[in-house]
């Protein structure tokens, strides 16, 4: 890796592929956990699902043990918007349940998240599932070499707000490579100053985390779980993209291709 600024790095084209690598792994999980998620279905289980993926791959969790968080994977229900504990409580018809994951591999870290809907649920919270997901792909349009890192995050936070939604401030997207979490800082929403030029080799986590009626959060007694203030539900998907001499590469792509995983408009 070559320092570029700021504390980013940019990666050469065998830690690209590396990175690819460990990111179609965390796509595959996702694809898996789509495929599972049903009523009655705990959290956990995704958690032990996730577990035997990572033994099957021989990868590494990259959550489980950062800064002392007890789990491979991350999964917010319904107001939770990032964080959460998987726990034995049995998913319901209406909720939505936001999972994130990372793997190392190869010393490198792939990243990912998506939310899914839990047996019939109500139209407005499948529209801030689509609303998110598409925010998540205007970014990503944006992540180009030569323009601003804001662009990213305008793009996101303009069609989220367009919508009627709103995004969360106090939780934002990351820099990725040899540390999950590296610079710049990839917010939902344009800073009032400031600028970061994208350049070819930067690997960045966009990740749009947004709630129904409010973008304010706290955090729970365990000390990692974060959830809306008014507890209106909130939605996170989130892809690890490459800046290229070429445009975007979204390195989290399973071995399915690169879906759509909310319905339609």
């Amino acid at each position: 890796m070559k320092r570029y600024r700021g504390g980013a790095f940019l990666k050469n084209p065998r830690e690209l592929e590396l990175m690819a690598e460990a990111n179609r792994m965390v796509a595959n999980m996702l694809d898996a956990i789509g495929d599972a998620i049903e009523v009655g279905l705990t959290t956990m289980h995704v958690e032990h699902l996730v577990q035997a993926m990572c033994i099957k791959y021989g990868v590494k969790p990259a959550f489980q043990g950062y800064r002392g968080y007890p789990y491979a994977t991350c999964c917010s229900v319904n107001e939770a918007v990032v964080h959460g504990f998987p726990t034995e409580r049995k998913l319901r018809s209406g909720d939505i349940v936001s999972v994130d994951i990372g793997v190392e591999y190869g010393g490198f870290v792939g990243d990912a998240a998506r939310t899914y809907p839990v047996g019939d649920v109500d139209s407005e919270t499948m529209r801030l599932m689509r609303v998110t997901e598409e925010s998540l792909y205007l970014g990503i349009e944006k992540a180009r070499s030569g323009n601003d890192l804001y662009d990213v995050s305008w793009a996101v936070q303009s069609h989220v707000e367009a919508a009627g939604f709103h995004v969360v401030k106090q939780y934002c997207g990351h820099g990725v490579g040899s540390r999950m979490h590296e610079k710049p800082d990839v917010p939902n929403f344009r800073p009032s100053s400031g600028s970061f030029p994208l350049a070819a080799g930067m690997v960045i986590a966009i990740e749009p985390m947004v709630g129904a009626r409010t973008g304010n959060v706290r955090v729970l007694g365990d000390k990692w779980t974060a959830v809306t203030t008014d507890g209106s539900y909130a939605a996170h998907f989130e892809h690890s993209v490459a800046i290229t001499s070429s445009g975007p590469r979204i390195l989290s792509v399973s071995d399915r291709g690169l879906n759509r995983h909310t319905i339609p408009a």
